[in-house]
């Protein structure tokens, strides 16, 4: 298995003639708005470009996943940052198959979205020529995850290649920890950027959270969701600093943008 980090929660998992995008936001540097605008300095999202070999690794993608994207079905609420106007135009355009958490399934289809699988939480379900399992992914801390997008993390098991658990949005919860300890997956995606918005608790898992997922990760950990939006202040150094201070750097991959790891 080869993972492709595009940028943010963007990236790709290529497994023989698969290549499964994941969340893709995929518009141009400064294409969304701010998400903070008191908290974090202002700037235009995603804050930095996709990498020069995007368009290289995109033409592959024979299937795609989305964590989640739709709050109340509200267009405006959608979150860009795991499916941007970009992102829809491609899946369109090339009619890619799509996984997404069951509740999401009319509100993409509404758009044009070619879903082919709308995933219940804990049910193994055949996707992409193997196995693909939704686990639910809380949004944030407090009350602020009620009027969040929650979606679902996957775990995904494809023959002949070590299994991978995707978290997705989420904070640490009981249900990932579950997770861990059901699936024992070989690699695991944690979002470690602690998104916050200008009110409210963390979106992501603060950084101590982070720590205790990797902990208990069996095998290697991806971290993603860094450097490439305005609410989340986390950046690659910080992490690898706290990795370091826990003695955990060594089994974490800290990509920088376009950079592929073979698994």
């Amino acid at each position: 298995m080869n993972i492709h980090h595009l940028r943010s929660a963007s990236f790709i998992i290529e497994s023989g003639d698969k290549w499964i995008l994941v969340d893709p936001m995929l518009g141009a540097k400064g294409s969304l708005p701010p998400f903070s605008f008191s908290r974090f300095k202002v700037k235009r999202n995603p804050i930095v470009e996709l990498p020069p070999n995007a368009e290289t690794l995109l033409n592959r993608v024979t299937h795609c996943l989305i964590t989640h994207s739709q709050t109340f079905g509200f267009k405006p609420l959608q979150h860009r940052d795991h499916l941007d106007d970009a992102g829809e135009k491609f899946l369109r355009r090339r009619n890619i198959p799509v996984a997404t958490p069951a509740k999401d399934k009319a509100y993409l289809e509404k758009y044009g979205i070619n879903v082919t699988t709308g995933a219940t939480p804990w049910q193994q379900i055949e996707f992409a020529g193997g196995q693909l399992t939704a686990v639910p992914a809380q949004h944030g801390h407090g009350w602020i995850h009620k009027v969040m997008a929650n979606g679902c993390g996957f775990f995904l098991q494809l023959p002949g290649e070590p299994s991978i658990y995707i978290s997705g949005d989420t904070v640490f919860t009981e249900e990932v920890r579950h997770a861990l300890n059901r699936f024992k997956p070989e690699i695991c995606v944690v979002a470690c950027g602690q998104a916050q918005m200008d009110v409210g608790q963390p979106l992501l898992m603060p950084t101590a959270e982070v720590m205790e997922f990797i902990s208990l990760s069996p095998g290697k950990v991806y971290a993603n969701h860094l450097e490439a939006l305005n609410h989340c202040p986390v950046t690659r150094q910080d992490l690898t600093n706290a990795l370091a201070d826990k003695e955990l750097l060594p089994k974490v991959w800290i990509p920088k943008d376009g950079e592929s790891r073979n698994f």
